[in-house]
């Protein structure tokens, strides 16, 4: 969590004992999330209910946006470009670190139920993620390549907003639906609950998820990072022997 919404997170606390706020009570249909040789995806619900002071809703439409986050990474976004007929890498940019998995739903479009500046707080919706650029290039430079990466998240299933994918019942009660793809990087996720009025945030609550490979899966994961050499050598061995195989196969026919 950045240092920017962590201290936001804080100021939503009550500034006396005497200032009753509303209460988040959330939960998550799997803290843990297993991927096997068979996983495909996986379907993530986020549900829960408002508690009022008093147990008096008050008039007027609360509104509900949830954030899953996946674990942050570097990453190097290259640009092609058409040269002497020809595409080519032509200029890139590395970033610091940028979520690996981001997912929005909100129970009506952010920019109708909350102003820019508390969205850009707390990283609500895609134009407000905060990436950590490392090429120093340029302002305008960096803004295109910022946009590219987001882009290229979304065409991959690993960036999205849906804003109309929080339902609310009867002021209290609330629940969401987050696909998760099967190319889900692992590691820690955080599912954040952000209770809008006024177009401000007034409650927020953090769950987390642990998205982690078992079996077989995860002893090819392993193997690539710790002992990547012997990994590649192997790599190389099988893909000869298949292709030996094949070959022989197809010359007995």
């Amino acid at each position: 969590m950045s240092r920017a919404r962590a201290l936001a997170l804080l100021l939503l606390a009550p500034l006396t004992l005497g200032q009753a706020k509303p209460q988040l009570v959330p939960d998550v249909s799997q803290s843990q999330i297993e991927i096997r040789y068979s996983f495909t995806g996986a379907q993530l619900l986020l549900f829960g209910a408002i508690i009022y002071p008093g147990g008096r809703v008050p008039r007027g439409d609360a509104d509900i946006a949830v954030v899953v986050k996946g674990p942050p990474e570097r990453i190097v976004v290259r640009e092609k470009q058409k040269v002497a007929g020809i595409w080519m890498n032509v200029e890139s940019a590395r970033f610091r670190s940028a979520p690996s998995f981001y997912a929005v739903a909100s129970s009506r479009p952010l920019s109708q139920i909350i102003d820019e500046r508390t969205a850009a707080i707390y990283e609500l919706g895609l134009e407000n993620l905060q990436l950590s650029p490392g090429s120093g290039k340029a302002a305008e430079v960096q803004r295109r390549f910022e946009a590219g990466l987001v882009e290229q998240k979304r065409r991959s299933g690993l960036y999205f907003e849906d804003p109309k994918g929080v339902r609310i019942r009867q002021g209290v009660l609330y629940r969401a639906q987050i696909d998760i793809p099967a190319r889900v990087p692992v590691g820690e996720y955080t599912a954040e609950t952000f209770l809008i009025r006024g177009g401000r945030v007034v409650s927020g609550e953090v769950r987390e998820i642990q998205i982690e490979k078992l079996g077989f899966e995860r002893f090819v994961a392993m193997a690539a990072e710790r002992w990547s050499l012997a990994y590649g050598f192997a790599a190389v061995l099988v893909s000869v022997l298949l292709g030996w195989g094949g070959s022989a196969v197809m010359r007995r026919r």
